[in-house]
């Protein structure tokens, strides 16, 4: 119970406004999510082309909310193509009981229950003006609707984006809001995955992050990517660690490395940081990320960082 109490405490009172509940977040300088069509090649960037984001509404807010969806369509000028346009991707959000706490549900697996809990609302989407580069509202939802979970004292809804049929990208943001017009912040949320579909800027100036939260439990960490493409490096900065290296991975294959988890840098995020290469331009670079604990239990990435951003302190060292 200590680690639950530890987390609400960090969450609630870590001294920043936890008004950012876009994903990606702008803080993250990450551009859009990513998911392909379903008949696409994994060598573009997408191991399963599914991507699941779990939205985090505290208890105090009992007013519906808005799951809101950027370009959802697979058509026009943020989205990849491959020839002719002809992805067809479903956006679906699910709650109630074991919609998040199924770990089946955290990961996609097509064998698994991922898709735990029970259906609110869902919508295909193809190529279609209508919808480019404009949001599409899911909801409204009461919160209630949610499956609680005593460790977050909130509410948890889940949404899947899965590519159904063709070979494109899909690049889209989602946005956890109170209004259905408006990206207006639940206060005190967040959203959050265990398995982080991204695309990367094609600005070599750009440097981009996500924040992994390590609970008591954990003694190492193993991280992984898929498709790297040479695009630069991967670093890890937390309390104790400054910048170290991570292996990267090549095309179409994961790679992963482990790294020790000192006391200070349990109950705090970890901050990945991607860096892009300065020597050669790398364009349309798409990535998957993971981070795991010593039992190979996913842990989950925050666009909210729980405890802030991690400050490296040089008297820590790892042991």
């Amino acid at each position: 119970m200590k680690v639950y109490i530890l987390i609400l405490f960090l969450f609630f009172n870590a001294g920043l406004p936890l008004l950012s509940q876009s994903a990606p977040a702008t803080d993250e300088n990450i551009p859009y999510l990513v998911t392909f069509g379903g008949n696409s090649l994994t060598s573009w960037g997408d191991d399963d082309f599914c991507q699941i984001f779990f939205c985090l509404i505290p208890s105090s807010h009992t007013a519906p909310v808005y799951i809101r969806v950027f370009d959802p369509d697979t058509g026009g000028d943020l989205d990849e193509f491959k020839g002719e346009f002809n992805t067809v991707t479903d956006f679906s959000v699910y709650g109630g009981k074991s919609c998040w706490s199924d770990t089946s549900a955290q990961i996609f697996n097509k064998n698994g229950n991922y898709k735990s809990g029970y259906l609110l609302s869902s919508k295909s989407f193809a190529a279609d003006i209508k919808y480019d580069k404009k949001w599409f509202n899911f909801g409204p939802f009461n919160p209630s609707e949610g499956e609680y979970a005593e460790i977050f004292g909130g509410n948890i809804l889940k949404i899947i984006a899965k590519g159904i049929s063709g070979d494109d990208g899909n690049l889209y943001k989602f946005f956890l809001s109170t209004s259905p017009t408006e990206n207006i912040p639940v206060e005190g949320g967040n959203l959050f995955t265990y398995k982080y579909h991204l695309r990367l800027s094609d600005d070599q100036k750009h440097v981009s992050q996500i924040y992994p939260y390590i609970d008591d439990r954990t003694i190492s960490i193993q991280v992984s990517n898929f498709d790297w493409d040479n695009d630069g490096t991967i670093r890890i900065f937390s309390v104790a660690k400054s910048g170290i290296l991570c292996d990267v991975s090549g095309e179409d294959n994961w790679i992963k490395r482990e790294f020790p988890i000192v006391e200070e840098e349990k109950n705090s995020s970890v901050e990945i940081q991607f860096v892009k290469n300065q020597l050669v331009q790398v364009k349309n670079n798409n990535v998957v990320v993971t981070v795991r604990n010593q039992y190979g239990v996913s842990l989950p990435f925050y666009v909210v960082p729980i405890g802030g951003v991690p400050v490296y302190s040089p008297k820590i060292r790892m042991k």
